[in-house]
């Protein structure tokens, strides 16, 4: 089946300036806030983001760093292949800051409980928000609420919601695939 177009990309554009507008109504100056996208696709959303706030607020300094959460995830050993780890590049302390953790889709809650357990190594935050470009919302196995979301996508657990990213494939959009059931 070929797959439906849930995001195209001037509504991708869109809504990555959307949130973007938010994070300045909530954060203001970014003194004592750091973005932390995850990884391996979060990292795309968090220096997107990083990238229209410098456009937007030049003369404010802003942190933001790649968080890998590969040794840190609860199905590490259930693999037949061994994991491929990703880098993580936070040259900051988190420790009392106000932490935006970054993912493109949000399903499970699994990779985001991962994620605030890797962040933890690089110290205690004030508050931590977490911001998704798509919620998948009635999937969850953990009780995880993102702060800021780009879009909500209500689908089946046969289904899955892919996110194109320019850096990566050529083109900004979101799609969602329905593989078949028997």
């Amino acid at each position: 089946m070929r797959p439906t177009t849930l995001i195209d990309t001037t509504q991708f554009e869109l809504i990555i300036d959307r949130l973007t507008h938010e994070l300045i109504e909530n954060h203001r100056n970014f003194e004592d806030t750091v973005l932390l996208g995850l990884q391996p696709r979060g990292v795309y959303l968090a220096h997107r983001i990083e990238q229209k706030l410098g456009r937007l607020l030049p003369d404010v300094p802003l942190r933001c760093g790649d968080l890998d959460i590969t040794f840190f995830r609860d199905d590490f050993r259930r693999r037949e292949k061994p994991l491929q780890p990703n880098a993580t590049a936070i040259d900051f302390i988190i420790e009392d800051q106000n932490v935006v953790l970054i993912d493109d889709v949000l399903y499970t809650g699994r990779t985001i409980r991962a994620g605030l357990d890797a962040m933890l190594s690089f110290g205690r935050p004030a508050t931590v928000e977490l911001l998704v470009l798509i919620d998948r919302r009635f999937s969850r196995e953990l009780p995880i609420e993102p702060t800021y979301v780009g879009k909500s996508v209500d689908s089946l657990d046969h289904q899955r919601v892919t996110v194109n990213w320019n850096e990566v494939t050529g083109k900004d959009d979101v799609e969602l695939h329905t593989q078949r059931t028997s």
